[in-house]
């Protein structure tokens, strides 16, 4: 295992870190977080004794079960081996009060005095401002001075100037952003790494794999540029190379839930050093980059230029969730996503809010007919008892809040 030092603190973190959002569940549980403890418990354990020793969970993965889990999860020792990640979920908070509640009630339930990184959760313009105003700022500082946090940072899901103006607003120590070959000018894009890690954070790497949709047996047309390189590697350890070669990265993490995965992710690992692509496997990755554009239902970059959109429509993100159906087949996880980046929220950006005032479409760089798409992003991503699904998820969301602020009454 190859380690990368965190800017700010020293610390050796292993390149690879273990993201537990899609944990392996029970038979007959898919969608509703049943966690396959003792599955999970024994990849979790596997990839710690091979070197990793950064573990990234949140309040709200597996349905509230996560934390949890890792308590129990990370015991027998296992703690002592590991820096542990969780966030801050900004939508339960209401106050700054608030906050230190659910910090508390984090720590209680990952059986810990201290989450050595603790980021204000997936954070863009809006609720950076809304965060702010509340006092976060303060809350980061306190919580680092009692010890009950050690490194402060922010996961983000914004456009390129509001991650530049969020990484000046605090003294961060690091900040986790989502990024492979295919994000390289979509959100923060390699113009924000670069930026952050001038800045001194350390750069913790989300979506790797696209949710795992790079690793996934290629397109024929992908498949046959793959074939190209001398050096033959899977789907999976080419995406991660390209990122781990670039120095400014310090942990990518990868969302396992399989033991050959983990194996396989591991091995790569072990030769992640930055700088060690070649050019022409660099123009290689270009090629097959521009390729996967042309194959995309919408060909959008993520460049943002048709944004902000006058009637709140997130363009950017509600192709990424339509090119994920239609690239994959993964409709199930294009709904979920679409749902939880999209359509939920204090400022929504369902498709569905389009008006047809052509603004966008005169300022894409790509000429897009972004309208007709829109059109057909909201029949595919809406459609039937989509108000229900929302009521549904928003419903469990507020359940989380009220038991969490319960428990801590008692």
């Amino acid at each position: 295992m190859l380690y990368r030092k965190m800017k700010k603190n020293d610390e050796e973190l292993s390149i690879l870190g273990y993201g537990c959002m899609r944990l392996p569940q029970k038979k007959g549980s898919p969608g509703d977080g049943k966690i396959d403890e003792r599955r999970a418990t024994t990849q979790i354990r596997m990839a710690i004794d091979e070197g990793v020793n950064y573990i990234d969970t949140a309040f709200p993965y597996h349905m509230g079960a996560c934390e949890p889990f890792l308590g129990r999860a990370l015991s027998n020792g296992y703690r002592e081996k590991v820096k542990l990640a969780t966030k801050l979920p900004h939508w339960m908070v209401k106050d700054k009060d608030e906050m230190d509640i659910i910090l508390n009630s984090q720590l209680n339930r990952l059986k810990s005095d201290q989450v050595e990184y603790y980021l204000v959760h997936g954070i863009d313009d809006k609720i950076w401002q809304k965060m702010e105003a509340m006092g976060v700022g303060e809350f980061l500082d306190n919580a680092k001075t009692d010890g009950r946090i050690a490194n402060a940072g922010f996961s983000f899901h914004g456009d390129r100037k509001s991650f530049t103006d969020i990484v000046d607003a605090y003294d961060w120590d690091f900040c986790q952003i989502q990024y492979n070959f295919l994000d390289q000018k979509n959100q923060a894009g390699t113009k924000g790494l670069k930026y952050a890690a001038s800045k001194g954070l350390g750069v913790i790497v989300m979506e790797p794999l696209r949710g795992g949709l790079l690793a996934r047996k290629p397109p024929p047309e992908i498949k046959k540029l793959w074939d190209e390189a001398e050096e033959k590697r899977t789907p999976a350890e080419w995406s991660l190379r390209w990122i781990w070669n670039h120095p400014e990265v310090t942990v990518i993490l990868s969302g396992m839930n399989d033991e050959n995965h983990i194996r396989e992710n591991i091995l790569s690992a072990n030769s992640g050093f930055s700088n060690s692509l070649s050019e022409s496997e660099l123009n290689l990755i270009n090629r097959i980059e521009e390729k996967y554009r042309h194959l995309m239902k919408a060909g959008c970059t993520g460049c943002h230029y048709c944004m902000p959109c006058p009637n709140g429509v997130d363009i950017p993100t509600c192709f990424e969730a339509f090119n994920y159906s239609h690239m994959y087949g993964d409709e199930k996880w294009a709904k979920l996503f679409y749902i939880a980046r999209v359509a939920l929220g204090e400022h929504p950006g369902r498709s569905s809010q389009c008006e047809k005032c052509g603004e966008c479409e005169e300022a894409c760089p790509q000429k897009l007919p972004i309208q007709k798409l829109l059109e057909e992003v909201t029949a595919e991503m809406e459609g039937r008892f989509f108000e229900t699904k929302l009521w549904v998820f928003d419903k469990f969301l507020k359940i989380q809040r009220w038991q969490t602020f319960r428990r801590a009454q008692n």
